[in-house]
């Protein structure tokens, strides 16, 4: 027997038993109502959040702020200080740089904590905000809600009116869901709040920078977007002052109508950190008192999201029950190893949860029929396309109800954009002038098209039965030509970063039944190849975002894997980059079946906000040696 076959043996016996430890170790995790739900972890910003929180339910008396549960804001500050970089800052993602608009909240929480400003912590957090601009420096919604207080120059921060619930054009749902569900209570709240109190001698003077300016700046082109919305701005201010009481009012209360409906059926108001938080001050702001049962309800579907032991404390910026079963099956359904008791649980309550209400998808897509699957637990106005693709993908394999699967299709189908894409919560959101208004900032007013999504839902639908023939898939394939990025990859939106987007395009492009001889193929794969680390895996950063090109980075379990199956998508079955990349993760499992893994791999808002999803590192690498055991039992035969 040659060597090359022995080790050939040696190879597949060590993949077998990998793919039998990570199956058991994902199985493991599985809930007993049948459901996967992970830690999905951020940055230090959302405890800093929730101590300015505190401050705005509980203002101070006389000048002196005396907070009802004390040890949580110690617990939230002790959370902020363990996150603190050596040079003073904060930044947003594991092993990045200090970021200002990150600093500036954690700064200003830790001061409200009792921490002294001659702390050499909160010195050293001083000093890096001035040097990375002060506090003007930070992002707008960080001003907003310093404004709030009287922190930052009301004039100098953008208005948010409530007003633009009547403006024509359906105006805020051309907005992506997540910013409307953002801006709603957050117009309630700047037009209901002049400021909140702050404790007697609390201020945020040393963080600004002399000479730096306060408000935005303008283009030097006179007729530009930019231009327009900050004129839009002063005249704005101008009818905040001057306008009529009664439209404002009646705005206000048409912006609190469209709260309570879609916090019904939801984990909260749009089921995410920041608008939950805005919801619960807005709700405030107008007066709801503290027993009210709406603002009950709210304010513990906020307070759901944090986490607090004996050992850590700190708050998710949402669930991801329905993403991590869906992935958690693709997966061990993929492994051919996991009990089928165990896939059909989840099956059974996957299949309870698709979404049968109307939501704000709608609005572009009135024709459709509702289905398919939101994040959370519950979130029944915004099912997301992603999502939906994947529990289509996790149920390929295990009994679905036709009606189901029907349903479903139409509706991935229906939420298809005119470029032929496909986007997460709306379809053909892409007004691009919206991003030029002044708190369009936070890098994700819009909700386009987007490859990885894209790719994705090309896959489910084939699975699932959709002719490759079919116009929608034609549609989707085109779009993926046109969107790969000149060096071959393509750009993930939800997912770190490059690597991502090509993986899931590639995996579309195989699904549809393109060849694997096209140019187009072929350099995706090539590109893959030549980003591989001298360890056999793969590693992004999160600063590609920021410099719009991939950026390298350490080897992480779930990037190698994403990287593996694009290859694998791209023909790759038997190249030495495939087979270092298996190796990589073969040396690196855990006794326990798992990997480890701290590196922030997914992506909230582009630039501004990632997340670190706690089951990625297990799942994908299975998914990866599973689909790697199939290719090579493939080639053998």
């Amino acid at each position: 027997m040659t060597t090359s076959v022995q080790m050939a043996r040696a190879v597949a016996v060590a993949t077998r038993q990998a793919v039998e430890r990570a199956a058991q170790a994902v199985a493991a995790l599985q809930h007993p109502e049948g459901f996967w739900w992970a830690e999905l972890t951020a940055d230090t910003t959302l405890e800093s959040d929730f101590i300015l929180l505190q401050l705005w339910l509980h203002p101070p008396v006389d000048g002196v702020w005396n907070p009802p549960k004390p040890e949580r804001i110690q617990r939230a500050a002790d959370s902020i200080l363990k996150r603190q970089l050596e040079d003073g800052g904060f930044g947003i993602y594991p092993g990045g740089p200090a970021d200002v608009s990150a600093t500036v909240k954690a700064y200003c929480a830790l001061k409200l904590a009792g921490i002294s400003p001659q702390d050499s912590r909160l010195a050293r957090a001083r000093e890096r905000i001035l040097a990375l601009g002060g506090v003007q420096a930070a992002n707008s919604y960080v001003k907003l809600n310093l404004s709030l207080f009287g922190l930052y120059p009301r004039d100098a921060v953008p208005s948010v009116p409530p007003e633009m619930m009547w403006l024509p054009g359906k105006f805020i749902y051309q907005m992506s869901s997540w910013t409307r569900a953002i801006v709603v209570p957050l117009s309630v709240i700047q037009a209901s709040v002049a400021s909140r109190p702050v404790p007697r001698g609390f201020d945020l003077k040393e963080l600004f920078l002399e000479g730096a300016p306060l408000g935005f700046s303008r283009d030097d082109s006179l007729l530009s977007w930019r231009n327009f919305f900050l004129a839009c701005d002063w005249l704005l201010k101008h009818w905040e002052r001057h306008g009529p009481k009664r439209l404002r009012e009646a705005a206000i209360r048409r912006a609190r109508s469209w709260m309570r409906e879609h916090a019904r059926h939801s984990d909260g108001l749009g089921a995410i950190f920041p608008a939950m938080m805005y919801h619960v001050m807005a709700l405030d702001a107008v007066g709801v008192p503290a027993s009210d049962p709406e603002r009950q309800e709210a304010e513990r579907q906020f307070m759901r999201l944090l986490a607090d032991d004996s050992d850590r404390f700190f708050f998710q910026p949402c669930f991801s029950p329905v993403w991590d079963t869906a992935i958690a099956m693709h997966a061990l359904a993929e492994s051919g190893v996991a009990p089928r008791s165990s896939l059909l649980r989840g099956a059974a309550w996957l299949e309870a949860r698709e979404i049968r209400r109307t939501g704000d998808w709608s609005i572009k897509r009135p024709g459709v029929e509702p289905s398919g699957w939101c994040f959370e637990f519950a979130n029944d106005f915004y099912p997301d396309v992603d999502d939906t693709a994947q529990v289509l993908l996790a149920l390929a394999k295990t009994k679905l109800t036709a009606g189901c699967r029907r349903r479903a299709l139409a509706w991935l189908r229906g939420m298809q954009s005119s470029d032929g894409g496909w986007a997460a919560f709306d379809a053909d959101n892409h007004w691009s002038f919206l991003n030029h208004i002044p708190f369009a900032d936070h890098n994700a007013m819009l909700d386009p098209s987007c490859p990885d999504i894209t790719g994705r839902t090309l896959e489910a639908l084939v699975v699932c039965g959709v002719d490759p023939a079919e116009r929608s898939v034609r549609r989707g394939v085109e779009y993926l030509i046109r969107s790969q990025r000149p060096d071959g990859s393509w750009f993930g939106r939800w997912g770190v970063a490059y690597i991502y987007g090509t993986y899931l395009a590639l995996r579309g492009l195989r699904a549809a039944g393109e060849d694997l001889r096209e140019a187009y193929i072929l350099r995706a794969g090539e590109w893959l190849r030549s980003i591989q680390n001298a360890d056999g895996g793969w590693g992004e950063s999160c600063a590609s975002y920021d410099q719009g090109a991939f950026v390298p980075a350490k080897s992480t379990a779930s990037q190698t894997a994403w990287a593996i199956l694009g290859l694998i998508a791209s023909g790759d079955t038997t190249s030495l980059s495939v087979q270092k990349g298996v190796d990589y993760l073969l040396e690196t499992q855990n006794s326990d079946g798992g990997w480890d893994e701290d590196a922030a791999t997914g992506t909230g808002f582009p630039g501004v906000f990632y997340l670190t999803y706690h089951l990625y590192r297990n799942a994908f690498p299975l998914l990866a040696l599973s689909e790697y055991r199939k290719v090579q039992k493939e080639v053998k035969t």
